[in-house]
């Protein structure tokens, strides 16, 4: 029998995507699907437009605001189908991703093989989407994705991921202690549990950029503490898979690059930070900057030369969304 596809969409203060976002869910060519959105308390008219595509396939929950991963949890708790596909609020998935997978994969819901897709980045133009492979897009055992992804900073989108429910049970719940890379930490687990990982090249899905909190901005005290608990985790994950010179390698070296997340000011994480790289059988170093930066650094500072690395960031993906936002207006 074909399988049934669960959707599921958290969503908060998505108002400005969300319409679109379901539409490319309910565009499946996957025929068996449900949809199931959860508003996670949000202030503008996210759940209004999301209760306007409720129907028999499209189901629509609401709660007080509890964070992404507990609308995740929240979506997966009423949902029946034998595979799942995540979505946040703001992306879009071609119309043949699903079938696209379903064709390509071992399909089984008890199955441990996890599908993974091309996506693209885009700002307003899904068509002017920018499809840039990296290493990860290919057929790969757990260890040698992860080993990649630490060592090359390489990475996949939520909505790439086809999981088996067997899966989805094997990982266990999105973790609700996390605010920042929950993400990151949840399909860490999953990608451990799977026996392999299978990219289905057909297969499309969009990552809209620019529409949520970057990791550059995310310097408050709770924000630090989250992402080097999930780098923790996600490190340990790795080192049960695996513990090897190669691993705790990786391990280190995806450590170190997320060290300028916590330089100078979270001394008490650095502390933490140290301590891990010399069981890794390194030391962490403090962290490089460009020459600009380290100009800026001399005579100001780390926080100031941080501040500014993150502020130029942050006004060159500004430009760019506003560019491609007038031609999106033009366009339609």
């Amino acid at each position: 029998m074909a399988p049934l596809v669960s959707i599921l969409i958290p969503a908060f203060n998505a108002g400005k995507w969300i319409g679109e976002t379901v539409r490319s869910a309910m565009q499946q060519d996957w025929p068996k699907k449900e949809i199931i959105i959860v508003d996670d308390g949000s202030s503008d008219d996210t759940l209004r437009i999301a209760r306007q595509f409720e129907s028999k396939s499209v189901k629509v929950l609401t709660q007080k605001n509890r964070g992404a991963s507990a609308a995740r949890n929240r979506a997966f708790s009423i949902a029946q189908g034998d595979y799942i596909q995540w979505l946040d609020a703001d992306d879009l998935l071609a119309p043949e991703k699903i079938s696209w997978q379903i064709k390509k994969g071992d399909i089984n819901p008890e199955s441990r093989i996890l599908l993974s897709s091309a996506w693209g980045k885009f700002y307003y133009r899904k068509e002017k989407a920018k499809f840039i492979p990296n290493s990860l897009w290919q057929d790969l055992t757990p260890v040698e994705w992860l080993l990649r992804k630490f060592n090359e900073n390489v990475w996949m989108t939520n909505a790439v991921w086809l999981v088996s429910r067997k899966l989805a049970e094997l990982a266990g719940p999105w973790n609700e202690r996390l605010s920042l890379d929950d993400d990151g930490e949840y399909f860490c687990r999953v990608i451990a549990a799977s026996e392999r990982i299978q990219f289905v090249k057909q297969a499309k899905s969009y990552y809209r950029q620019g529409n949520t909190r970057s990791l550059s901005r995310a310097t408050s005290d709770r924000a630090c503490k989250s992402l080097y608990l999930s780098l923790s985790l996600n490190i340990g994950r790795l080192r049960s898979l695996e513990d090897s010179q190669r691993t705790r390698s990786a391990c280190l070296i995806f450590l170190q690059r997320w060290v300028i997340y916590f330089y100078p000011e979270q001394f008490a994480i650095l502390e933490k930070a140290s301590d891990l790289a010399k069981e890794l059988g390194g030391e962490l170093l403090p962290p490089s900057l460009s020459w600009k930066y380290s100009i800026i650094k001399l005579f100001f500072g780390w926080s100031m030369s941080k501040k500014v690395q993150e502020v130029t960031s942050m006004i060159k993906m500004i430009v760019q969304r506003i560019w491609d936002k007038m031609f999106y207006k033009l366009s339609n």
